[in-house]
């Protein structure tokens, strides 16, 4: 009876972290296939059939939608630094695209490397198909653009479509056509959107292992304990 008493309190102990553990792995298994869920709507929405330019910006429900536009590319271009798996440093390229029916928006064109920021990029008659996005480049550690030189750090629709003289709309070129083979399209994608939850469930699931383990190495010694030393 002495020896139930010692051990009953870590077996309690044991019992009791191991099914936290346990529950807040199969948490995160469930959150797992949730954002799979969200991801596979995503996906199913940005390769969808194009549509038309919306008339009222609605950025929540029109986030990813695909147009095709027509038009000509207008005067002038901002450059935002970023990094491509592969390639390294680089701009995206964005400009003012004005359409067939008069309107103008912001197209972002794809990446060139730094020494191609100044190219003279082919205009013209142009089909695109893309995508509406509502990028959210900027958090606390972004630096401030550089105007004077045209080096941006941020994708911000509403200063980018007040510079550019364009509605705050940004279309994510997926394919232009024809193209300028001098602009690699980073069409939008789900490559970006954090899915980590396996990772952690993982960590849950080894942490309840490892406790259960330490939990039965503990009992196993105070049993030894109390026995004493074999004869």
């Amino acid at each position: 009876m002495c020896a139930l008493n010692r051990i009953i309190v870590p077996l309690l102990f044991g019992v009791i972290g191991t099914a936290i553990l346990l529950s807040l792995g199969t948490w995160q298994m469930q959150r797992l296939e949730w954002k799979r869920g969200i991801l596979n709507e995503i996906e199913t929405r940005i390769d969808g059939a194009p549509e038309p330019l919306p008339t009222m910006i609605d950025p929540t429900e029109q986030k990813y939608q695909p147009v095709s536009l027509f038009g000509v590319y207008g005067d002038g271009e901002v450059h935002v630094l970023v990094s491509v798996k592969r390639r390294g440093a680089g701009y995206r390229v964005i400009a003012p695209f004005i359409t067939d029916t008069g309107r103008t928006v912001l197209v972002d064109r794809g990446f060139v490397d730094l020494e191609d920021k100044d190219a003279i990029r082919r205009l013209g008659d142009t089909e695109i198909l893309g995508n509406l996005h509502w990028p959210d480049d900027r958090n606390s550690s972004t630096p401030e653009n550089d105007t004077a030189k045209n080096i941006w750090f941020a994708r911000d629709v509403g200063a980018l479509a007040e510079k550019l003289g364009t509605e705050p709309l940004l279309v994510i070129a997926r394919q232009e056509t024809p193209a300028d083979q001098g602009i690699m399209p980073l069409p939008v994608s789900t490559e970006g959107i954090p899915n980590d939850h396996l990772q952690y469930a993982i960590t849950w699931f080894s942490l309840a292992a490892v406790w259960t383990l330490m939990t039965a190495v503990y009992i196993a010694r105070t049993m030894r304990a109390q026995k004493g030393p074999e004869l």
